[in-house]
């Protein structure tokens, strides 16, 4: 389980970017960088790290599913992932 702090960061760092991103836009169409500078660093999409949804497990995760590669393991094993099923040859 990753830390409650650092989960905890993301999310602030996801309201952040949200909060910002018309006005971010607006001035990179402008061509102002000079004001674009001056907004919180946060506020930036490139600063967002994707996380598990369940246990914020910010290595191997899968897009596609929102979760990482352990959780995601245990959830199709025990079938709660509809089309998912594990492979035998």
């Amino acid at each position: 389980m990753a830390k409650e702090s650092m989960k905890a960061r993301e999310v602030k760092r996801l309201k952040l970017v949200k909060k910002y991103e018309a006005k971010r836009e607006r001035l990179k169409a402008e061509g102002n960088y000079e004001a674009l500078q001056k907004l919180p660093k946060n506020s930036s999409k490139v600063r967002l790290h994707n996380r598990c949804s369940q246990t914020g497990r910010p290595k191997g995760y899968m897009r596609q599913f929102g979760v990482s590669r352990i959780v995601f393991r245990e959830m199709a094993s025990s079938g709660l992932i509809p089309g998912v099923k594990k492979a035998s040859w």
